[in-house]
Parts: structure tokens; C-alpha cells; sequence
């Protein structure tokens, strides 16, 4: 049997599964039912290993054993394979989320936080800065950010940033305005559907403001480096800086563009 390099890099990242296990799995499904033997022959892997396989394909839900002898696997139908991978990354998800919980509070978590307080001490303002790569760890760090946040949120972006920051931040942004925290956000978009959700958590303006960046209390900043239309989201870059000096610099300049933009309701 000759299965594409690429279709098996799929399925393994799909259903987590390594080399030899893939091999195995895929090298069942064409045959329906054999032995660890005539498997290793197919899906080319060493029969010293087949029996380690077969057994963690097993216990993963992929294959069942057939009574009797010789020994022989029975293919699980991939649709029910699907339902059981889900399941258990359900549950395993579940399980680490739980753990991760109960840190809350915890003498770990305290330790944890005395080491990084003490760190800090040791690090200059000026060095409180670091680049995030990937649009995915950009929008993670802008949610920290937000989150402590006390005072005020400046967000300049694109359009189709608006879009992907309102869904990404908006509960948020929402709970903190609900706090008190006064949000703008500028970003060059007419009166849409978009636009009514966002007036719900933040105030709303549109206008030529060529930047994305968002500043948190006039103290923290976080400035995109490229235009959102000409990158890559795997290779966007966004600079994160810990310096009122600096965000506040920004959120000054951004106040006198702000009062001549139009808003949006």
C-alpha cells in the first residue's frame, strides 16, 4: 500500500498520532481486519514495534482486538474514530483547564508570583519591552493587557482588525466598561452591524489613522509593526513596552487625531 507523506502528516496532525502509529492505522483501514505481521509488511514499519502500536492505537479508540487466533485488529470506522478523538480531547481539556484553576490561591501560584516580583525589581524600565511574534500571541498579550486594565483602552486599528479584535476581546472589553474603564477605538469603518456591537462596549470613531497599536492606562503599549493587509497572520509582529513615557507620548498624538474623527453609531 503507497499512502502520501502528505496525507499521513495530515492525519497525524489531526488525531495526534505519530509516524508509526499512522502508518499502522492507515495500513488497518485498507485491509478491514489483519495481523500485527501483515500490517508491519504494509505500513512499513519495524514488526519489533507493531505490537507497541497496535496496542496504543487500541487504548486511543482507533482499532479493536478480534477474539480468537491468530491474533488479528479490526479497523474502528474512521466517522466513529472522529467521535471518540473529540471526546477525549474534551475531557483532557477539561482536566488541565480544572488543574489550572485550582492554582488560583494555591502556595505554588504564590511562589510563583514572589519569583516574578522579585525578578522585576531587578529589571530596568527601559528593558520592560519584547517582541511577539504571530497574530494569535498578539491578540493573547493584548488580552492581558486589557484585562488590569484601570483607567482608559486607546485602540487604533483597521477594519478588519476591529472585526477580529471585537470578537476576540469584546466580553472583555464589556466587563470593563462595565468597571468604569473608559474605551475608544479608532479604526477607518462606516455605520454597520459591526459598529452597533462595538458602541455597546467602547466608543467608536472613524478616520485616516494609518497605525494599529492599543495603550492601557496611559502606561502600556502594544504597537503592531506591519499593515494587516500585506502580512501573513502566522508573521505579524506586534512590540509590547511597559513605559508611561512612552504610551502616554502616543496616546497624546493619538488625542488630536481623535477629536477630529467622525463617530460612528
Amino acid at each position: 500500500m503507497i499512502v502520501q507523506e502528505e496525507f499521513l502528516n495530515k492525519l497525524r496532525h489531526f488525531f495526534a498520532l505519530n509516524l508509526y502509529e499512522v502508518r499502522i492505522w492507515t495500513a488497518l483501514l485498507s485491509r478491514g481486519m489483519s495481523t500485527a505481521g501483515e500490517l508491519s509488511d504494509i505500513g512499513n514499519v519495524p514488526r519489533s514495534r507493531a505490537y507497541d502500536v497496535l496496542e496504543s492505537l487500541e487504548k486511543k479508540g482507533f482499532v479493536m482486538l478480534k477474539l480468537g487466533k491468530p491474533i488479528k485488529y479490526i479497523a474502528v470506522e474512521p466517522k466513529e474514530v472522529v467521535e471518540r478523538v473529540k471526546k477525549h480531547i474534551h475531557k483532557d481539556a477539561n482536566v488541565k483547564v480544572k488543574r489550572l484553576e485550582d492554582l488560583k490561591g494555591s502556595n505554588l501560584l504564590g511562589e510563583l508570583n514572589l519569583l516574578h516580583k522579585q525578578g522585576i525589581e531587578f529589571i530596568e524600565p527601559t528593558d520592560l519591552s519584547g517582541a511577539i511574534r504571530g497574530r494569535h500571541n498578539i491578540y493573547a498579550h493584548l488580552e492581558s493587557m486589557i484585562r488590569n486594565a484601570q483607567k482608559t483602552i486607546t485602540i487604533a486599528t483597521t477594519s478588519k482588525g476591529l472585526l477580529r479584535k471585537f470578537e476576540a476581546l469584546g466580553p472583555e472589553l464589556d466587563r470593563l466598561k462595565k468597571k468604569g474603564v473608559k474605551i475608544r477605538i479608532a479604526a477607518p469603518i462606516d455605520k454597520t452591524e459591526i459598529s452597533k456591537e462595538v458602541n455597546k462596549v467602547a466608543e467608536l470613531k472613524s478616520g485616516k489613522l494609518n497605525a494599529r497599536f492599543c495603550v492601557v492606562d496611559s502606561k502600556e503599549l502594544m504597537f503592531m509593526a506591519m499593515n494587516d493587509e500585506e502580512v501573513h497572520p502566522t508573521y505579524d509582529v506586534g512590540v509590547w513596552v511597559n513605559t508611561p513615557y512612552f504610551a502616554s507620548a502616543m496616546e497624546e498624538m493619538f488625542n488630536g487625531v481623535w477629536k477630529n474623527m467622525e463617530i460612528i453609531k
